[in-house]
């Protein structure tokens, strides 16, 4: 069952706005197991522009799911997300899940941070994340990195057990780092 985190970047959040959301990203949950327990981390953001933009993030066991999307219409954002959002389940399940029933498959599971203040000393961190790596192969760890939208992705290789990262290059192919 998926709960609810949403939050309004110089937006106020009415009553219809969350009760969209939650309708909108509630019908995904016909693509998860009874037993699922997720919250979906809602952002939505007004620019000075007037477009709106809307970005979901679902950690599960096995899977992150992320998307944004941008439009001048925030109800159309809201859609266009959710659509996303429903092709990577599609093409997670059709693609990968043969695999992951064959070897176990885990997904990288992140845990929630926030940007407090913007960058003044280009050195200083801003952002922290933690993850939890579990076991996959390179393959499966580009899948992954494409869904997140990332530019890389860092995972236990699952023949080796060593700590691997996979990225993009600026050819648009991948590289395979491996840590020993």
């Amino acid at each position: 069952m998926l709960q609810f985190n949403i939050r309004g970047e110089n937006v106020d959040l009415t009553d219809a706005i969350r009760d969209y959301v939650t309708k909108r990203i509630s019908k995904l949950e016909k693509y998860f197991e009874d037993n699922v327990e997720a919250t979906a981390h809602v952002n939505l953001k007004v620019y000075t522009d007037k477009t709106f933009k809307v970005e979901v993030t679902i950690p599960l066991p096995y899977l992150t799911l992320r998307a944004e999307e941008t439009s001048n219409d925030m109800y159309a954002s809201i859609d266009l997300v959710t659509d996303k959002l429903e092709r990577q389940i599609r093409k997670y399940k059709t693609k990968v899940n043969r695999k992951a029933r064959e070897k176990g498959f885990k997904g990288l599971e992140f845990v929630n941070t926030q940007d407090d203040e913007p960058a003044t000393d280009p050195l200083k961190i801003v952002r922290t994340k933690q993850i939890s790596l579990k076991p996959m192969d390179s393959e499966e760890a580009v899948l992954q990195m494409d869904m997140l939208g990332h530019d890389f992705f860092v995972f236990e290789d699952s023949e080796t057990n060593g700590t691997s990262i996979v990225y993009r290059r600026k050819d648009g192919r991948y590289g395979l780092i491996e840590v020993n």
